[in-house]
């Protein structure tokens, strides 16, 4: 939780190593001097936009305001990203601040661990999450744009009732991660880890998944469009899924399962190599199978 005396201490200190009265500071942000004593002497607090203006002014990561991260952990004059820190400071950082319904708008949450459920019913926006340890992170309600989630891990993470768009999880874990009833768009997911992610009465439509794993990955009533699979497909499944605008090229196919889906005879399947069992799911379900090589 966040306290306004800790708040207060904290922005005391750094200003103070930063070489900033309360009136340059109140300047440099827009407010008044008054309203700065009042967050030193713990009487109000910063909303978070105007943290993460303080933060740039003081040269420290937002992570600095946490209740777990020592004012003694860093220089505010070194000006140092949070994934520029050393290897201790960020295993020591624990983050239990409750972000739900709220509204982010270009912050930064790099190197951010241990959010859970506390994220949910919120709008984020231009925000990153770069290098972040979200796993077991909920998602509810949320709406998402413009936000960077690379090389993150999200391993067993539940998304539901959320809208996403125009964000990328390059290089992010998603194993065994949770879709649920939400509309995934315009995202990058190449090179992210895929493998026991269930998407379910969801729509994923012109997202990048290039060279992304898919292993033991569901699709189950789910939207499909302006998507292209390739690289190797191994166990998962396709069932009662639409699809548009959809190609498999250059996949290798394995044991995969494909039933009850709508509109598959205009997948396109080229240059892509299957096994016996996932061929005659292919071609029960209609599929065009012209561009198909059957792997002995």
């Amino acid at each position: 939780m966040l306290h306004s005396n800790l708040i207060g201490n904290k922005i005391a200190t750094a200003r103070k190593k930063a070489n900033l009265s309360q009136s340059e500071l109140a300047q440099q942000i827009a407010i008044s001097p008054q309203a700065v004593g009042k967050w030193e002497r713990g009487e109000s607090m910063p909303d978070i936009t105007t943290l993460n203006n303080l933060a740039k002014i003081f040269g420290v990561d937002l992570n600095y305001f946490s209740e777990n991260f020592s004012t003694t952990e860093i220089n505010p004059k070194e000006k140092q990203p949070l994934e520029n820190l050393g290897a201790e400071i960020k295993k020591r950082f624990d983050w239990n601040w409750d972000m739900s319904q709220g509204n982010w708008v270009d912050a930064d949450f790099s190197g951010l661990k241990g959010l859970k459920d506390k994220f949910s019913s919120s709008n984020i926006k231009k925000c990153k999450f770069i290098k972040s340890d979200l796993s077991g992170l909920t998602l509810k309600g949320n709406r998402i744009t413009d936000c960077d989630f690379s090389q993150s891990d999200i391993r067993n993470g539940k998304i539901n009732t959320s809208e996403i768009s125009k964000s990328t999880f390059k290089e992010t874990s998603l194993i065994d991660a949770e879709v649920q009833q939400s509309e995934i768009k315009n995202c990058n997911f190449d090179k992210s880890n895929l493998s026991g992610a269930e998407f379910i009465n969801s729509n994923f439509q012109k997202n990048s998944i290039e060279s992304a794993v898919l292993k033991h990955t569901s699709f189950k009533n789910t939207g499909l469009s302006e998507i292209t699979f390739g690289g190797n497909i191994e166990d998962c499944s396709f069932e009662n899924c639409s699809f548009k605008g959809v190609k498999f090229e250059n996949a290798t196919i394995l044991n995969t399962f494909f039933k009850h889906n709508r509109k598959f005879n205009k997948v396109e399947l080229i240059d892509c190599k299957v096994d016996k069992l996932t061929f005659a799911f292919l071609k029960s379900n209609g599929a065009k199978l012209e561009g198909i090589t059957i792997i002995e």
